[in-house]
């Protein structure tokens, strides 16, 4: 026997689901080649071998780092050697070791060897040693009396062990613990601790053997009671026929039979569907209860209860569809691929729901069917818009006439399988009233801990619904309840430029509506520049659906030509031909360099179609101070345009401004579009530079957009939205955005097309947005009552950011 902390080299054989434990006699089927050789090497030398369990079984291989460090040093006692090559192995634990070291094999079929030290145990005669002892033996005896797995003789050997040591690896060796259990009393150098492990796991393996032995007495009741019952029903239908009662059997009734059967569903399904079926069968044929229980019974049977699809998750395959089906998006895809690798690795997708928020026509819903062909699952999509009644989402009572599911199972039945991608188009368009939220419904869907046992009003059993892949979509953030929003990711798409919309229009748009409209690539023909010019000049917008709609006019125009005179010249269309096809332009670009006004300065506002121009006019009139706004603000908008005027009666010297001027003026503040109603805070310092320059008289430029929040002390504040907004301004042609500083790190989200162009003047405070718009120069200089007080400070020149 070797000494503690005596080394041996030893030849190892790995175990598969399997720890072996000293004293214990264990018989070993070996199968693989290195393993053979490390039991033929033992046989020749001293009979001892190292077992120790692998990590994972699944290894076939294994090297070192997929070996438990502390495994058994076992004597071989017998080898029977099979005809197929394999071995019968009987082997005895001998001691606890622990592998220091696994040199490298001097031969590549010698296989692996280990340098082991014994692995010691402290505290055998601790005073607590026989109390652990004591409920140890408890619990072993417990679980010889739940699991009928330990014959008699075998347990009264063990429980009459006193070797504390021995007793522990009798114990756990015989007993049904998982692996990682064992390896950890195995590994253990405490003998109070190994006491503790095993008293903690037999007490968690003895709950679970006493609920499974509950369960198989309530089953073999239940059990007894169907055999009752189906004797019964029989000898009642025979008393029937004797009786002429009955004829034969209904063959819509066997159907259904056979869809319960075949159908799989859930214990609890498919004792409601027996229930039920039994009644069915009771009632008259033209009873209205019947046809009632019938589409019950078919909406249960036609469910997708075990019916799935593989998943077919390639990340490069995965990478070309996007691409295929949408043009930029480049953090956007990414972001879906992120997603699908985690899904491909975890089996399903966990953490929260994609939710993709932005205007019209930007590809929202075309993406959620893109990620469905990168799974492979079926694509379902519904929508949520103008749903204001929680039963359209759980469904209707059966009480009720006309009852029917909600819309989620209804989408499960027309998926047909478990594992779909079902797509949440407008969830931000809900509502709700006196009949329910549905909103709070929606919150079990979306919840992966509470979707599993989903319960819709109509099936009246729970239906799984775990392994669906739930995506969204929402043009605004704003009216979607928090609870809800919690349980998504919000990501944004904030709309296409002008070169997005003319690789989109020429790669996807254009093609499209030539097959839409039974026309060929050599019958109409648009140049690029005409493209260009379509999207500048009639289709201003976030996304691409008017652009859509416009090519789909021009397409209409040529098939009139063609059906006209099939033998007409193909169609070009240029720049010059647009307005004979489609009237004048709609849209006409800003002047790029218009001369300051007065009164006059250009925002930014978000809107749920997009980002937007906000212009701001203010005029001066004689009378008592008074504030008129106009263009159907909003509160918001009121309280920081008074902010505003506030900041500015409190600056008025340094802003070269008649300190009384409140008293001699009234102020008008417009919007234009007043149709349209504005609100927000982003406005505040295009509402204070407006008022600022008509009350000094210096001229605002007009090359320059901004947006952000003003405070009483003119401080600038975050704003939301910038994406949409920097892109209103790149559509318009203004090159230059004023942003709050703390936005900075905002402008890394935005395409680096628009980046390259646009100019990001970070501004810390009020101040210094008037000395960036407000042009000062000889020309445009206030009369010389109100000239600069001195030691009032000068413009200064934002540096440039680029993103």
């Amino acid at each position: 026997m070797t000494q503690a902390f005596e080394s041996d080299f030893l030849p190892v054989v790995p175990l598969k689901k399997m720890v072996a434990f000293p004293g214990a006699i264990i018989p070993l089927f070996v199968m693989r080649s290195v393993s053979l050789g490390a039991i033929e090497e033992a046989l020749t030398r001293d009979r001892r071998v190292f077992l120790v369990c692998q990590r994972a079984s699944e290894v076939e291989e294994p090297s070192p780092p997929d070996l438990f460090e502390v495994g058994t040093v076992a004597e071989v006692l017998q080898i029977l050697p099979e005809a197929d090559g394999t071995a019968k192995v009987l082997v005895e634990g001998c001691y606890a070791a622990r592998a220091i070291n696994y040199p490298p094999a001097v031969e590549e079929e010698s296989g692996l060897h280990a340098l082991v030290v014994r692995n010691p145990v402290s505290g055998r005669e601790s005073g607590a040693i026989q109390a652990h002892h004591r409920a140890v033996l408890n619990q072993f005896e417990t679980y010889c009396a739940y699991s009928g797995r330990v014959p008699t003789d075998l347990m009264h050997s063990i429980t009459g062990t006193r070797d504390p040591e021995e007793f522990v690896n009798a114990v756990a060796h015989h007993t049904t613990l998982k692996v990682e259990e064992k390896q950890q009393i195995l590994e253990s150098t405490s003998m109070e601790e190994k006491f503790i492990l095993l008293n903690q796991f037999l007490s968690a393996e003895n709950q679970l053997l006493e609920l499974e032995t509950k369960i198989q007495g309530q089953v073999k009741n239940q059990i007894g009671k169907e055999q009752r019952e189906f004797y019964l029903n029989e000898q009642l239908k025979a008393i029937e026929q004797e009786l002429g009662l009955s004829g034969e059997e209904d063959p819509e009734l066997e159907e259904l039979a056979r869809a319960i059967e075949g159908c799989g569903m859930t214990e609890e399904a498919r004792e409601k569907a027996d229930r039920e079926l039994s009644r069915l069968a009771r009632m008259a044929p033209l009873a209205p209860e019947a046809a009632i229980t019938r589409t019950y019974l078919e909406w249960l049977t036609e469910l997708p209860w075990v019916e799935s699809s593989d998943d077919q998750i390639d990340l490069k395959n995965a990478r070309r569809i996007l691409d295929t089906d949408h043009y930029g998006l480049e953090s956007i895809k990414e972001r879906i691929l992120e997603y699908l690798a985690v899904v491909k690795l975890a089996g399903q997708a966990r953490g929260p729901i994609l939710c993709f928020v932005g205007p019209p026509g930007v590809g929202k819903t075309s993406l959620g069917a893109s990620i469905a062909r990168c799974v492979g699952r079926r694509f379902v999509r519904f929508s949520l818009g103008g749903v204001r009644d929680e039963a359209e989402v759980r469904g209707h009572r059966r009480t009720y006439v006309g009852a029917l599911p909600g819309k989620i199972i209804q989408a499960m039945r027309r998926a047909g399988t478990v594992n779909p991608v079902i797509l949440l188009d407008e969830i931000d368009k809900m509502s709700s009233d006196l009949r329910g939220d549905p909103a709070s419904a929606m919150l079990e869907v979306l919840d992966p801990e509470q979707n599993r046992t989903f319960a819709d009003h109509y099936l009246e059993v729970e239906y799984d619904l775990s392994q669906v892949m739930f995506l969204m979509t929402a043009n605004s953030m704003a009216s979607i309840p928090p609870p809800l929003l919690d349980r998504m990711e919000i990501i944004r798409l904030p709309g296409y430029t002008e070169d997005e919309k003319l690789h989109i229009a020429t790669r996807h748009l254009m093609p499209k509506q030539r097959r839409a409209h039974g026309l060929t690539a050599s019958q109409v023909k648009i140049s690029k520049a005409a493209m260009a010019s379509l999207i500048t000049g009639y289709t201003r917008e976030a996304g691409v659906r008017n652009l859509d709609r416009t090519l789909a006019a021009v397409c209409r125009k040529v098939a009139v030509q063609v059906v006209q005179d099939p033998k007409s010249k193909p169609m070009s269309v240029r720049p010059g031909t647009l307005r004979d096809l489609l009237g004048p332009m709609k849209f006409r670009d800003k002047e790029l360099e218009r001369a300051p006004e007065v009164g006059s300065a250009v925002g930014l506002a978000w809107t749920e179609v997009g980002g937007e121009l906000l212009t701001v006019e203010t005029t001066l009139m004689k009378g008592k101070g008074k504030l008129i706004l106009t263009g159907q603000l909003g509160d918001v908008m009121r309280e920081s345009a008074q902010t505003a005027l506030s900041y500015i009666r409190s600056h008025a010297n340094r802003l070269d401004i008649d300190p009384d001027f409140y008293e001699k003026l009234d102020i008008h503040i417009h919007l234009p579009e007043g149709a349209i109603p504005k609100d927000g805070p982003s406005a505040g310092i295009t509402l204070a530079t407006s008022m600022a320059s008509a009350l000094s008289g210096y001229p605002v430029r007009q090359d320059c957009a901004m947006t952000g929040e003003t405070t009483l002390r003119g401080k600038v504040l975050k704003i939301g939205g910038l994406k949409e907004k920097a892109l209103a301004a790149y559509r318009n042609k203004i090159m230059t955005v004023l942003i709050p500083r703390d936005n900075i790190d905002d402008v890394e989200e935005i395409s680096e097309e628009v980046r390259a162009k646009l100019d990001f003047v970070p501004v810390d405070g009020l101040m210094d947005v008037l000395d960036r718009m407000l042009v000062r120069d000889k020309k445009t200089a206030p009369p010389k009552d109100r000239s600069p007080k001195s030691g009032a400070k000068r413009g200064r020149v934002t540096p440039r950011l680029r993103a």
